[in-house]
């Protein structure tokens, strides 16, 4: 972290601690230093990643332009290229948490496609209610952003409509908070068309309430000798009737959209009955710990591994087996965050039901981050909200394990709940999460010996896929099976020896 701003020490030393509350810290010194150096890793396991090459070839190249060099064409570049600085605040906590809270901000803002120029990061008891971190230290930020030639603020925290105004007022540029910012990535990674419905959902949820007038645009409604300069009767305009018009069609937008959504529920109950005779594995977990490489790992779905927050969005389900042959599905869920915004939690309330659905949750936590603890809360908070989620049974997976720090590794094997230690980049350890997936899964509880003729192979092949199998023998009028099935086959298979 470099050196804070200077400010007047000259002061008592009784006065000392309330002006070190007050000082605005600098504390990136550099962009790209959120996220994880040295790019994405990818294994065999990851697939062609041909989404990850459709993603990276719409990316800005630098130093390719051919522009002349005057000074309207500079100008021209650096509106185009948004660069950003962060500003973050603290009230609780370590000086060490508060910095890491603000390098995710960064790492959230370089996902989104900015370039991360500088951060600041101030200490108060409370938010300032006019421009959250006062007037003077606004101005301050004014400076910082005019130095560096940044063109958008980016807060860490949730600005009140006034809030984001005022502050916008003083530093003379864009200001958006922490949830604008976390539904901009959501729209530029949503895919699916459920994916793509939730996000603007979300997003107009977040609008609705911080729609601006048009100020002197547009005439205001008065009456009497107060409007029209006093003209009195007949000088009453139409009022901001633009805001009001906007207001109705969010609104109209928005009821269409829940009504899309609740249409499409019926067909993702229809994919997941189908499935119902396959055990269930969720994965879950915060944003970047690597579900979407264990995924890969686990099943070999190919699906897009890429060192960046909510890189992938749109659930993924794919099909495994235990090592001694039983089939199972795994299901990928979006990545948490802290803080993540409830506009986004309702609207991908859908999705997240796959977790309440399943026979067990994997819950993949980053063994490397500095606070592995928060995000483990951070999920936590999230499941909370998603009924029925809080019976399946839970394993904790601390993945990147070959670059973690032993001590950290010491601390979260001491947590009471299950936990294993994984590395889907090495393969360290997914053997042994497959044995325990193995033995953590229900296993069919009905016992059947049945006679099935030879016409019915498809039951025969749907016990070896669901059921397990503990002697089967060949005779002239059909195969002898002798398995532990689920209550729907063992009837299925009843009725058709008794057919025979």
């Amino acid at each position: 972290m470099s050196e804070s701003l200077p400010y007047d020490d000259s002061h008592d030393d009784d006065q000392a601690p309330s002006r070190a509350d007050a000082v605005i810290e600098r504390v990136l010194s550099r962009a790209g230093t959120a996220l994880a150096e040295g790019g994405t890793s990818r294994t065999d396991y990851d697939g062609d990643q041909w989404d990850r090459e459709e993603r990276a070839a719409l990316r800005r190249i630098d130093n390719l332009s051919t522009e002349l060099e005057d000074i309207t064409e500079v100008e021209y570049r650096q509106l185009r290229l948004e660069k950003v600085v962060l500003v973050g605040q603290w009230s609780h906590g370590t000086a060490k948490d508060a910095e890491v809270s603000l390098r995710e901000l960064a790492a959230l803002a370089e996902t989104a496609g900015s370039q991360v120029l500088d951060g600041v990061l101030q200490r108060r008891p409370h938010p300032d209610p006019a421009t959250y971190i006062g007037k003077g230290k606004a101005q301050e930020v004014k400076e910082i952003v005019a130095a560096v030639g940044a063109d958008t603020v980016v807060v860490n925290d949730d600005l009140a409509p006034s809030q984001r105004r005022a502050l916008e007022d003083v530093v003379k540029v864009k200001v958006i908070d922490r949830t604008a910012l976390i539904l901009d990535i959501f729209a530029q990674h949503a895919k699916s068309k459920e994916g793509k419905a939730q996000v603007e959902l979300a997003q107009l949820e977040y609008l609705l309430p911080r729609l601006r007038g048009w100020g002197d645009s547009m005439s205001r409604q008065a009456g009497g000798q107060v409007g029209g300069a006093a003209a009195g009767m007949g000088s009453r305009g139409p009022g901001e009737t633009k805001i009001e018009l906007d207001r109705r069609r969010i609104h109209t937008r928005m009821a269409q959209l829940r009504r899309q959504i609740k249409a499409m529920a019926p067909a993702r109950e229809v994919r997941r009955a189908n499935r119902q005779a396959i055990p269930n594995v969720a994965i879950v977990g915060y944003t970047n710990a690597g579900k979407s490489s264990l995924l890969n790992r686990v099943t070999g779905a190919g699906v897009l591994v890429e060192n960046a927050l909510f890189a992938t969005l749109d659930p993924t389900v794919r099909r495994s087996q235990t090592p001694d042959g039983r089939a199972f599905t795994v299901s990928d869920t979006v990545g948490f965050v802290r803080d993540l915004p409830h506009q986004l939690v309702a609207a991908f309330a859908s999705t997240l039901e796959e977790v309440a659905h399943a026979d067990l949750m994997l819950h993949v936590v980053d063994a490397s981050h500095p606070d592995p603890e928060s995000q483990i809360s951070a999920v936590r908070t999230v499941l909370s909200d998603v009924p029925g989620a809080e019976v399946v049974r839970e394993v904790i997976v601390l993945n990147k394990a070959d670059i973690a720090e032993p001590e950290t590794l010491m601390r979260l094997r001491a947590r009471p709940e299950m936990t294993i230690e994984v590395s889907a980049l090495t393969g360290q350890g997914i053997p042994e999460l497959m044995d325990l997936i193995g033995r953590e899964l229900p296993r069919p509880e009905v016992r059947v010996d049945v006679l099935v003729p030879y016409t019915r192979g498809d039951l025969i092949s749907e016990a070896h896929v669901h059921g397990e199998i503990l002697e089967e023998s060949h005779e002239p009028e059909g195969t002898r099976l002798v398995a532990m099935v689920d209550d729907a086959l063992a009837a299925r298979l009843h009725a058709a020896a008794l057919a025979a």
